[in-house]
């Protein structure tokens, strides 16, 4: 079990240093006008538009990078400095989530096979460690069972998070594919929002890694024990 906790440590820190250059480069993106003036609501409920999608609403909430697209009541979530705001970066982040929503239109596969598993991962992430851990202490034929089952139910997490890789970098290149054909920003401006959004899914692959990680050393685990 220690073994988890020093990768789960080593992926957390590079998790974090990854999370603070995504901040330090929207702050400093926050700072560069788009062309027009156009806010992030504007540019969201623009792209959706030129999508033909004319059945999602565009809102702000409350809080930092909390934005998000909900495919339940098919509304665009922008966080308040990006709904309000002029930048490259609030019209690089309106534009990822409008790239959700455009995917849903499309029934995009990958986001439909991600969207199945929810429920499923809403249920298994509560059980996967008390599952584990009684394996651990357990011991014997049970707890080799119980082992073994929260390494498949740890597996599905693991997929899950791979599973929002391509839904996550697609999103982030509809988004870029609509800014360059839009002409809201130029090439310069264009540069730094492709440089945010890589940043955004470099999050998404280092908590994929952590979670592989992890999952291969419960396996190597339980080998052990047998």
């Amino acid at each position: 079990m220690i073994g988890a906790y020093i990768i789960g440590i080593v992926f957390a820190i590079i998790g974090l240093i990854v999370s603070g250059v995504l901040k330090s480069k929207f702050k400093k993106y926050s700072q560069i006008p788009v062309k027009g003036g156009l806010t992030g609501k504007d540019i969201a409920e623009r792209m959706l538009a030129e999508n033909g999608i004319h059945d999602v609403q565009v809102i702000s909430v409350a809080g930092q990078l909390t934005d998000h697209y909900n495919p339940v009541n098919k509304t665009v979530n922008l966080s308040e400095s990006v709904y309000s705001s002029d930048s490259i970066a609030a019209a690089a982040v309106a534009a990822h989530e409008c790239g959700h929503a455009v995917q849903h239109a499309t029934a995009y596969s990958w986001l439909q096979m991600r969207s199945k598993m929810v429920p499923i991962v809403g249920v298994t992430s509560g059980w996967v460690p008390w599952v584990i851990i009684g394996g651990i202490i357990v011991g014997g034929s049970l707890g080799q069972t119980l082992l073994l089952a929260g390494i498949i139910l740890f597996g599905i997490l693991t997929l899950f998070s791979f599973l929002t890789l391509p839904v996550e970098i697609d999103a982030s290149n509809r988004a870029i594919s609509w800014l360059q054909g839009s002409s809201l920003a130029g090439t310069m401006e264009m540069g730094k929002a492709k440089d945010a959004l890589n940043w955004a899914g470099y999050t998404y692959v280092v908590a994929a890694l952590g979670s592989l990680a992890t999952l291969i050393y419960y396996i190597i685990l339980y080998i052990s024990k047998r």
